[in-house]
């Protein structure tokens, strides 16, 4: 009798042991960072890379993929084994712009599993400071003066900042002249020594150059106004309630990946970005923290997706 329950007792442990699943995270997580290190991309996923890892009491590495406006670290994450060891972290061009600029791409972007955004970092317009416009009415006023002679910088061919000028230009009912450069730290450098008039790029960046007045914001491409600048204009309040344009980070999966792992990692994500510390470390960066669930982040890139068309389509833009 001793023998047949100690067997039963075996066999059960042994179906309960290869029934059970193990719980996510059991090895490293590598975040691919389609874009170079030292950027608002790179920084905003080591913050939240960094907080998850120690909740996950397992590593995660930041690789950083960079090329092709996002196209080449998007292509890597995509191919990964979807089993959550490998996932993207990154702005919107591979999730939402890319697909209207590039004539194909070698990854699908709608079939990427969508986790969360993690942060928001609105756009602003900044201007040289002795651009003789010291508000978005005064800028319209002067470009429809000066047509052909307002110069706009951006970080590049297709960016966000190139983008949303096209997007301001066309609400405006103005003429902006495009000068592309290779990211934002060039672009400002010129907007400060007042070789170019106005770049629409985060405020992040921007930011402490305001501060040590040697430019000037006149407005925020968001329906509200930022804590990181709470002085202001908000979209709505000069007038151009659809004047939205913002860098947004998100993580995302494979496609194929589980839906137990696809809500693991957005309620490590959601957890970490409540705390405290991060929050005021995303905030120090110019990002708002998000944190929605993985079904309104899906929604919310789909809309996104539209937008940007939209401003492809009536903008006319096309890659050089």
């Amino acid at each position: 009798m001793y023998r047949i329950g100690l067997l039963l007792a075996l066999l059960l442990g042994f179906v309960s042991a290869a029934g059970a699943q193990p719980t996510y995270p059991q090895r490293s997580v590598r975040f691919i960072v389609p874009f170079p290190a030292g950027g608002s991309a790179d920084a905003l996923c080591r913050l939240a890379g960094e907080r998850m890892s120690s909740a996950w009491n397992q590593t995660v590495v930041v690789e950083n993929r960079a090329g092709a406006g996002g196209n080449i670290g998007a292509d890597v994450a995509f191919r990964a084994e979807p089993d959550g060891y490998t996932l993207l972290c990154t702005p919107p061009g591979p999730l939402a712009i890319n697909q209207n600029l590039y004539g194909s791409l070698s990854f699908d972007p709608q079939k990427f599993i969508p986790i969360t955004i993690l942060a928001i970092i609105p756009n602003v317009i900044s201007a040289r400071l002795d651009l003789p416009a010291n508000n978005v009415a005064e800028l319209i006023a002067y470009a429809k003066a000066n047509p052909g002679k307002v110069f706009y910088a951006s970080q590049g061919n297709g960016s966000t900042s190139h983008l949303s000028a096209q997007m301001f230009a066309t609400m405006a009912g103005i003429e902006l002249v495009h000068v592309p450069y290779k990211g934002e730290g060039p672009a400002l450098i010129d907007l400060i020594a007042g070789r170019i008039d106005i770049f629409i790029g985060n405020i992040a960046g921007a930011a402490r150059f305001e501060t040590t007045k040697q430019l000037k914001f006149l407005a925020l491409a968001s329906a509200t106004r930022s804590p990181i600048a709470p002085h202001v204009p908000s979209a709505p309040e000069i007038g151009m309630p659809d004047f939205i344009a913002s860098a947004w980070m998100a993580l995302a999966a494979p496609p194929g990946t589980p839906q137990a792992v696809i809500e693991a990692v957005n309620a490590a994500a959601r957890d970490a970005l409540k705390e405290p510390e991060l929050r005021r470390r995303f905030l120090d960066q110019g990002a708002e923290p998000v944190g929605d669930s993985a079904a309104a982040t899906a929604q919310f890139i789909k809309s996104e997706e539209r937008r940007w068309r939209e401003v492809i389509r009536t903008g006319n833009v096309k890659l050089d």
